[in-house]
């Protein structure tokens, strides 16, 4: 570090200021008697958390006269984005922005810090809480936006954390962006990097707290339900994350349904299992749901900075000050602004998601960061990319075997993979179309970046330990999209179903159990005779059930339950009604956690939503309907007893005629039978507007896409007119 007028300022930054025609903190002066206070407090405020580090250098002269200069001649105005201390993954932003800001001071720029609301997509499960979930992206996009272009900063440095935030930062940015093109603004682009929030190591369960589980499943056989007791038995394989303590609540309501154990002693099980599964630090959830493949896209879209993408701790300062640097780095280099790199490693991060079988929530997310840039893109990009060449599955993750998230930043921390880099050298050594000359926030393309890596992933690594396999695991991966006769467009996340499951549900018949809410469907899927309630409610005259033996396979003997366990007599789960207009499109990861955790259903039926689900959801989960019930889409007319042929292989869920059905034919039914169904049709529609009702107006999502487009708002819709490919 040398010294320039008393100020300690990085020599390679020493003669950076901004190039743009308008400096706004020039031409009017409130915003240069508004700000330096709010510069010199937090630099105050670094300055007392750092003085004791050995390796701090000092912050020299922050006087209001040197921040209203360095302000005035357009030094790097850096934002550093926070997140709320409510949400686990952002427990240590507060002295990491100070760490951040102490270094944009001493790279000769001027800092400043805002926090935005993040919800936690766990806390807000199985309670209106999801209804604003998906809202909050959009206003955080937009709360975003609105303090970067009013207070007119030129980069972002964004402490990513969890869920919809990391998305919403950069659609924000990326329309900032957008916006800055207008030759009228005389602005310069935007940059940034994320560095996100370090992994949060899952619990385990407390012995005390197995013994009774045990016992339970003990009375479980006992009651003559061994299949309670098996599912108790798997979910204890599991680290303990927020995730399995939903499944732990449907099976202990299930064992308090039997009457072997009391809803007090249920509820002491679950308080036991909740105490004990968050570790200390925070961080992001150890499974690979949306907050980990939020990291994971970020990374894949290449705006995080080397060393920044697994960390198993807060960050230290020497990693907060290389990554101020490589911010610091792309300043006045236009190809490296926010859109630039959006454009150029779109392509990389579909093939990434699902090579890493990342959330489907990223299916919306995605296409709206890119519309938010002025891109038109749609979810059948996603999906052309998808289609044009095979992209295996190299990511062994498993949340009990040894290999969740905190397991695979664990090996990053030792040297043992290089994080993304590792991915995309895999990708491009099995012959998958890697964009390798996108660039990249640290100035180099990915091709640069893997040339650098002597091997993907160390051999000191036993290949049955990595979480990243340089040899595919299996050929099928990631999100298909699907179409049929009654909607356009839904997803299905193949990377949560086994081998054996897409193979066994391909080219099945189903039978419709519908439901117009989430809480209906809890409700039957968390009690004890569930199968039983299915087998006697259910009108099946005997030769739908001879035509499903014939489709489905099973014995002319087998008697109703039978079939059920076979899956001779396979269910779809169809919860409708939850689409973004109608509900916010809540996620349905409750009844998604209860199925999957209840192995007869499990195996055999599958569930179809309007809505969405978390991204640690497994299973045959259909999601992102469209068009929505609430817009008249065909999911609103099914009925319980409906037949729907599901053709995996061809990507495809059709409604069949039933009568033709009975009469030996698969045949489709020509187009949905909504006029048939007209007052039913009228009556629900009639609830779901009712039902909108619990959620504050202000979150509403209305004047939005549809989930093809990633539900963004219309007039964001109305602005993504460039072609994403050139």
């Amino acid at each position: 570090m040398t010294r320039l007028d008393n100020r300690p300022i990085n020599p390679e930054f020493a003669d950076l200021f901004v190039e743009e025609a308008h400096n706004p903190y020039r031409s009017c002066i409130q915003g240069l008697s508004n700000e330096p206070i709010t510069v010199r407090a937090l630099l105050a405020r670094a300055e007392t958390l750092l003085a004791d580090e050995p390796e701090f250098a000092g912050l020299g002269d922050f006087s209001l006269a040197t921040i209203v200069e360095r302000l005035a001649t357009d030094r790097p105005r850096i934002c550093i984005i926070q997140g709320s201390a409510d949400h686990p993954a952002h427990l240590a932003d507060h002295e990491h922005a100070l760490r951040a800001a102490a270094r944009v001071w001493q790279n000769g720029g001027v800092p400043f810090t805002f926090g935005i609301p993040v919800i936690c997509d766990g806390t807000a499960q199985s309670n209106i809480g999801q209804s604003y979930s998906l809202a909050s992206r959009n206003h955080t996009a937009m709360v975003l936006n609105i303090n970067f272009e009013g207070h007119s900063y030129h980069a972002a440095y964004v402490m990513s954390g969890c869920d919809k935030t990391p998305t919403g930062i950069l659609a924000g940015l990326a329309a900032a962006d957008r916006a800055r093109r207008e030759p009228e603004r005389g602005a310069a682009p935007v940059w940034a990097v994320f560095v996100p929030a370090h992994v949060l190591k899952g619990g385990t369960i407390p012995r005390a707290t197995r013994r009774a589980l045990a016992a339970i499943q003990e009375k479980a056989v006992a009651a003559g339900d061994p299949q309670l007791a098996a599912d108790i038995e798997e979910n204890c394989r599991y680290i303990l994350q927020c995730s399995s303590g939903e499944a732990f609540l449907g099976q202990l309501n299930r064992a308090v349904g039997l009457g072997i154990v009391t809803r007090a002693e249920a509820d002491g099980l679950l308080d036991e299992l909740a105490a004990a599964t968050c570790d200390e630090k925070g961080g992001i959830c150890a499974f690979n749901g949306t907050g980990n493949s939020s990291r994971t896209l970020v990374s894949a879209l290449g705006f995080v900075p080397r060393g920044a993408e697994l960390l198993v701790a807060e960050p230290e300062l020497s990693l907060v000050e290389s990554s101020v640097d490589t911010l610091f780095r792309m300043i006045n280099r236009p190809e490296l602004a926010v859109c630039e790199i959006l454009k150029a490693n779109y392509a990389n991060a579909i093939r990434v998601h699902n090579a890493t079988g990342s959330s489907t929530n990223l299916m919306l997310h995605m296409p709206a960061v890119m519309r938010h840039a002025g891109f038109d893109v749609t979810l059948f990009d996603y999906a052309r990319v998808r289609d044009a060449h095979p992209v295996p599955d190299i990511f062994a993750h498993s949340l009990t075997e040894g290999r969740d998230t905190f397991v695979l930043a664990c090996q990053n921390e030792a040297g043992q993979n290089a994080g993304l880099d590792s991915i995309v050298k895999v990708l491009d050594d099995l012959g998958v179309p890697m964009d390798l000359d996108a660039p990249t926030v640290i100035g180099r393309t990915w091709r640069e970046r893997i040339a650098a890596l002597p091997v993907a992933v160390s051999p000191d690594l036993p290949e049955e330990r990595s979480v990243i396999r340089t040899r595919p695991i299996r050929d099928i991966s990631g999100t298909d999209v699907l179409s049929g006769n009654f909607f356009s467009s839904c997803t299905l996340k193949v990377a949560g179903m086994s081998s054996e499951q897409h193979r066994r549900f391909d080219g099945r018949v189903f039978l419709v159990r519908h439901y117009e809410n989430e809480t209906d469907c809890n409700r039957e899927l968390q009690s004890a005779d569930f199968v039983e309630t299915l087998c006697r409610t259910m009108d099946l005259p005997p030769a739908l059930t001879d035509r499903l033996r014939a489709v489905n396979g099973g014995d002319v003997g087998d008697g109703l339950a039978e079939m059920v366990v076979k899956g001779t007599l396979a269910f779809a789960f169809v919860i409708a009604g939850q689409g973004p207009k109608a509900f916010g499109m809540p996620e349905m990861f409750a009844p998604s956690a209860h199925l999957r955790h209840h192995g007869t259903l499990e195996r055999t039926s599958i569930l179809m939503t309007d809505g969405r689900y978390s991204g640690v959801t497994k299973g045959a989960c259909i999601g992102h309907v469209t068009p929505e019930a609430y817009e008249g889409g065909g999911i609103g007319a099914l009925v319980t007893g409906d037949l729907l042929w599901v053709r995996l292989g061809a990507r495809r869920i059709d409604l069949l005629d039933a009568s033709a059905f009975l009469a030996g034919r698969l045949e489709p039914v020509v187009a949905p039978p909504i006029a048939e169904r007209a007052a039913l049709v009228a009556e629900r529609l009639a609830r779901m507007e009712r039902r909108k009702w619990q959620v504050a107006a202000c979150s509403w999502i209305d004047d939005t896409t549809s989930a093809e487009k990633g539900v963004v708002p219309l007039s964001v819709d109305r602005r993504a007119v460039l072609p994403w490919r050139d």
